[in-house]
């Protein structure tokens, strides 16, 4: 029976709107009525997580970044795992060289060198999430992203790795070409010794530390409740949620998840837009898995 569930976030418990279902918010409390304690494993920063959590009355522990960042239930920093800042200049190089646009993700925020960069490119993002968006409505939605979870602009990107208290937790990048355009650079960078290569969408990829993972993470949570990882349940859509699905003993992908993802899923629930994530939870709970 599961004691533990980690659940991503976009494409999987947001709907289109970025918002928490009823549903997925009452199987959450169902679980927790149930002794199942429930946590959010993201490729976003906490910032970016919370709202829509703090919206739907969820308060719980999180995996951000990919599991580059770890947050306990009352928003204490457990641990971080940071990307080596010499294989950092060197990503740099090969991004700079294939034209690629980037953010970097520390334990202080996120950084951008060009805020009009920022919104064309993440405004792709979006839409690749949510195909039924205009440009117009993608780009609207970015630029309120912006005002509510300001992203710091920097000029210089190197320079911010050179401060020595500052830790590099992730590298994302973006580029509307999609993966033909990105598959280049991420094949050198995958090659890097302290490096994983994810990605949360067709046209963006997600460099980390290789133990800045969500299954390497979600194992460290089980072990530190002394929960067996057969007891533990995860729920993702992408290639940045394969090694917590890989881990754990009873994993669900979303009906809207990638081809990877329903291969190494034990179970397969309904897309975010149906409320997957409750659905699966409630099945989990009755059916004992």
């Amino acid at each position: 029976m599961i004691k533990l569930i980690a659940s991503d976030m976009d494409g999987t418990l947001l709907d289109s709107e970025l918002n928490i279902t009823q549903e997925n918010i009452d199987a959450i409390r169902y679980a927790e009525q149930h002794g199942v304690e429930f946590m959010i494993a993201t490729g976003r920063n906490r910032a970016e997580a919370l709202p829509p959590l703090e919206k739907a009355g969820i308060k719980c522990a999180m995996i951000t970044l990919n599991g580059a960042h770890v947050f306990d239930k009352e928003g204490n920093s457990l641990f971080t795992t940071p990307l080596d800042k010499k294989e950092v200049f060197e990503m740099f190089d090969i991004l700079d060289e294939h034209g690629i646009y980037y953010e970097l993700s520390t334990q202080n925020g996120t950084y951008t060198n060009s805020k009009e960069s920022r919104i064309e490119h993440f405004s792709t993002h979006i839409i690749d999430a949510f195909p039924h968006l205009t440009q117009k409505a993608a780009i609207a939605m970015t630029v309120a992203h912006l005002e509510f979870f300001p992203v710091d602009v920097t000029p210089n990107l190197r320079d911010l790795v050179h401060q020595e208290d500052t830790e590099i937790l992730k590298v994302i990048c973006f580029d509307k070409r999609g993966p033909d355009f990105l598959g280049p650079a991420a094949k050198k960078i995958a090659k890097f010794e302290d490096c994983v290569v994810t990605s949360s969408g067709t046209n963006n990829i997600e460099i980390n530390h290789k133990h800045a993972q969500k299954g390497i993470a979600v194992t460290h949570v089980a072990n530190d409740r002394q929960i067996n990882l057969e007891n533990v349940m995860t729920i993702g859509d992408n290639l940045n949620d394969l090694s917590m699905i890989q881990v754990a003993g009873v994993s669900f992908a979303m009906g809207n998840a990638v081809v990877e993802l329903h291969e190494e899923a034990k179970y397969v629930t309904h897309e975010n837009m149906n409320s997957g994530v409750g659905k699966a939870i409630v099945r989990a709970i009755d059916e004992k898995l």
